[in-house]
């Protein structure tokens, strides 16, 4: 039977899936403290990255690697994020007011840009933490179409959590545990076609 070989899409599929399954539990127990999840992105897109390139060596050995390689860089690139984060949650949770709906929208528009740029920079470039932080910016307006679609794959990753948290909460636990890991797996080659001139 050949789609139960190993070489098989079906099997490649599935082995992907896995890799993505223990990327997303290493990203959420090493994000644990909140102030270390910046490195756990950059090395949650640096083992995926690995394990779709077909690299040997185990997912969890590249993890642990990319997160102390990224530890010190990647915290620094996530302290803005977390800060602007937390004030815009707050701002559309609490602070109710019609005058001040273009600047949410302008800031939560500007954080998502970076945000889906900045920790993949950091996982496949060494750059200052400063240059990583402005080229997330850069790519992410000159590249606008790979960023809208690494946005929608968040956006409907969200939906369908929303979705089952009111209308089919034994779906949750699937969720949760493919999580971020699988967005992840989905992001990366968006990622990498997009820089493939520099890489």
């Amino acid at each position: 039977m050949t789609f139960l070989s190993p070489d098989s899409r079906l099997m490649r599929g599935l082995s992907d899936l896995v890799d993505a399954i223990w990327v997303n539990i290493l990203m959420v127990v090493t994000s644990l403290p909140i102030v270390t999840a910046g490195a756990a992105l950059s090395a949650g897109f640096d083992a995926t990255r690995r394990s779709l390139a077909g690299e040997g060596g185990g997912v969890t050995r590249h993890y642990f690697r990319a997160f102390r390689a990224n530890f010190a860089k990647a915290t620094l690139l996530w302290l803005p994020f977390l800060i602007v984060g937390a004030g815009l949650a707050y701002a559309w949770v609490v602070l109710q007011i019609t005058p001040l709906l273009v600047p949410k929208f302008g800031l939560t528009a500007l954080w998502l840009i970076g945000f889906e740029w900045a920790f993949a920079l950091q996982s496949r470039f060494d750059n200052p933490v400063g240059r990583t932080f402005v080229n997330a910016y850069v790519f992410g307006v000159t590249r606008i179409g790979y960023t809208l679609a690494m946005v929608a794959m968040d956006a409907l990753w969200l939906g369908l959590l929303a979705a089952c948290w009111f209308y089919m909460p034994q779906g949750l636990f699937l969720l949760v545990v493919m999580g971020y890991g699988t967005l992840t797996m989905l992001h990366v080659p968006v990622f990498e076609r997009a820089m493939r001139a520099y890489l």
